[in-house]
């Protein structure tokens, strides 16, 4: 199995959370390009900050790797608003592909009018842009039947909303990695979390986020039917290595 083509290939911290400077972050970012760019790596996953410097760098390399970035991370809970100018400042600098944090805190509170209204004018851009919308839902923070529920939910919004040509652009993915979970609980995908994910897309596709450690629970989640995964891990992965640590 070619697992590389199923990779997004990740670097999420800023420079707080990683004690680098903006520019050695860069380079992380350029270097991880280069990885992916080496070893027919789908994706790479970079923060907004740096898109434009390396959308200008895979340019220079005449390469086709795909550039993702991430949205109202990690907390989900900024607004409609803020997440609409975070993307389109993405799009401007040459994303991709943008993955959302839902604000899975407004669905745990009920409010699900304000989470439908975020996931289709968002989306809509995407749609809009010719980009891929992924839908992050943190089911670290979620029971087994909140993660169904949103799940569904989204695929619902996903098929009233938008045609069935954009469905293949918009996906329900698991994790952000960040969330401090209690107890040595996984923040990132479980096969059971993402069966659950899969049981209740309908026609969306899956991505599985952080936890994916090993070759085989790569190719077990592919197996699945889970499309793309995220991993801060890619060149382990594909050379038949188990993940040491991170994401």
């Amino acid at each position: 199995m070619n697992i590389a083509q199923y990779l997004d290939s990740t670097y999420l911290k800023t420079p707080l959370q990683s004690g680098l400077s903006e520019s050695e972050t860069l380079q992380k970012d350029i270097d991880l390009t280069q990885e992916a760019i080496d070893n027919g790596i789908f994706a790479v996953m970079i923060r907004p900050d740096y898109v434009s410097e390396i959308k200008k760098y895979i340019n220079e390399k005449n390469s086709n790797v795909v550039i993702g970035t991430v949205i109202g991370f990690h907390e989900g809970n900024y607004s409609i608003e803020e997440k609409i100018t975070e993307a389109t400042k993405a799009i401007e600098d040459g994303a991709d592909e943008l993955d959302f944090v839902i604000n899975y805190n407004a669905y745990l509170n009920g409010d699900l009018e304000l989470i439908k209204e975020e996931f289709v004018k968002c989306t809509s851009l995407c749609v809009q842009n010719h980009k891929v919308a992924k839908w992050i839902i943190e089911i670290a923070a979620l029971t087994d039947i909140q993660i169904a529920d949103l799940t569904k939910y989204i695929s619902e919004w996903a098929e009233e909303n938008f045609l069935e040509k954009d469905l293949a652009s918009i996906f329900v993915k698991s994790s952000t990695g960040f969330y401090e979970t209690t107890d040595g609980k996984p923040n990132g995908a479980t096969f059971e979390g993402i069966q659950i994910m899969l049981d209740n897309a309908g026609k969306l596709s899956v991505k599985a986020a952080g936890g994916v450690r090993t070759p085989d629970d790569a190719e077990k989640m592919i197996s699945m039917g889970v499309k793309r995964i995220g991993t801060s891990s890619a060149l382990s992965l594909i050379k038949n290595q188990s993940a040491t640590g991170g994401y």
